[in-house]
């Protein structure tokens, strides 16, 4: 086993475990980067989308947990402008919180929320959407590295996590990378120049190899690019992220299946403009394990 290998392992250990069953609803996302509303901003021009997925999944009984990224905590030093231009995305995940059906996981862009003082003293508390004032959004929440849906009818788990766990410069290396993209690749993108760089492509093959060895399917973000396998070909997925232009991506798991969505601005023949939910893909989970 590498190095990489053995961190993959370690944050598995080391996860949340949260039951699931044939009548669970969940819902996955990662790579928000939600920002501080600046043309550097890669997540505003999909904010209205978001506010319309969360509120169709808060509606309609889902759980959602956010596999880490959620917040651009390397280009902005302060979460205090990220919550406020951010106020109606932020109150209603308030609201999956407090019906016990939020559950979050840090990312390398979001490291800082491995700390619970960070957490405490930035996290808990926003601008409230309608009343303009602080209120406590998220009172006593713990940020995960790790999570593992354990289903009680089949035994079969399924390991969440952000997946830099596989890439060596942005997890070992990751307050060097934040400070390049800081005070480097931040001021030239607000120059109008496109990111150059990309996660390692190393990172797949990784968690690939630990999914099939461990007979477990594993759902990862951090690539910014969705993987959505079909059966007996590999157990890994990935989400995909929110920052595509003018669409997000998710995976839902309800009712024994996992399904790959995408949420995007439509028209109408009048001209109208509405927030539309496609599936793409669905699959039955229990068709991925091996038999044992």
């Amino acid at each position: 086993m590498n190095c990489m290998e053995s961190i993959i392992s370690g944050v598995f250990d080391n996860a949340l475990t949260v039951g699931f069953d044939s009548s669970s609803k969940i819902v996955i996302m990662s790579d928000c980067h939600r920002g501080d509303g600046s043309f550097a901003d890669d997540f505003i021009h999909n904010q209205n989308i978001m506010h319309t997925a969360l509120s169709y999944y808060y509606n309609n009984g889902y759980t959602y947990i956010e596999l880490g990224d959620g917040d651009e905590l390397w280009e902005n030093s302060s979460f205090e402008l990220i919550s406020a231009v951010n106020a109606n995305i932020f109150n209603i995940m308030s609201k999956f919180y407090q019906k016990k059906r939020l559950y979050l996981i840090y990312g390398n862009h979001d490291m800082v929320k491995k700390y619970p003082e960070w957490v405490e003293n930035n996290f808990t508390n926003g601008l409230s959407e309608l009343h303009e004032k602080e209120q406590a959004l998220f009172p006593k929440i713990q940020i995960h590295e790790g999570i593992i849906l354990n289903n009680a009818e089949s035994g079969h788990k399924i390991f969440l996590l952000h997946g830099h766990q596989a890439d060596f410069f942005n997890y070992k290396l990751w307050r060097l990378a934040m400070f390049l993209v800081r005070y480097v690749w931040h001021p030239l993108q607000l120059l109008a120049f496109h990111d150059p760089s990309s996660p390692s492509p190393k990172i797949n093959p990784r968690l690939e190899k630990w999914a099939e060895e461990h007979n477990c399917l594993v759902i990862a973000g951090h690539t910014h690019h969705v993987f959505f396998p079909p059966p007996k070909t590999s157990m890994y997925f990935n989400d995909g992220c929110c920052v595509y232009p003018y669409f997000i991506s998710a995976i839902e798991i309800e009712g024994g299946n996992v399904s790959l969505i995408k949420w995007s601005t439509k028209s109408r023949a009048d001209g109208v403009l509405y927030v539309g939910r496609d599936i793409f893909q669905t699959e039955r989970i229990e068709d991925y394990y091996k038999i044992i």
